[in-house]
């Protein structure tokens, strides 16, 4: 059983940084995607960042040149570097699994997914 487990969530003031980490234990395949999502309060679930399986990474517009999705594929961890936080930033971040070669667009696409951490930018 795949289990992924966040942390690296808190609170900052605007143009801050935080660094989202997901550890991934049980998957036993060797291609695999990881994602970040984050979703806040009356909001859909969205797709911040990926990391695909050859390690080209995709982004949401609203975080591009800000945030940075980097993995040791060694300790099957992803990172979410998180940098120019601004408040609409604010969300709860979860980190997703998705034991494929091909490249997942929706949440529904993903089977695993961690508990969240939440992240708060105030102004």
């Amino acid at each position: 059983q795949v289990q992924l487990v966040e942390s690296g969530g808190g609170s900052v003031q605007s143009g801050g940084s935080l660094r989202l980490s997901c550890a991934a234990s049980g998957t036993t395949y060797k291609n695999y995607v990881m994602a970040w999502f984050r979703q806040a309060p009356g909001k859909e679930r969205e797709e911040v960042a990926i990391i695909e399986t050859i390690g080209s990474a995709r982004y949401a517009d609203s975080v591009k040149g800000r945030f940075t999705i980097t993995q040791d594929k060694a300790k099957n961890t992803v990172y979410l570097q998180m940098n120019s936080l601004q408040p609409e930033d604010t969300a709860m971040y979860y980190c997703a699994l998705e034991e494929t070669i091909m490249s997942p667009h929706t949440p529904a696409d993903y089977t695993y997914w961690g508990q969240g951490t939440q992240v708060t930018v105030s102004s």
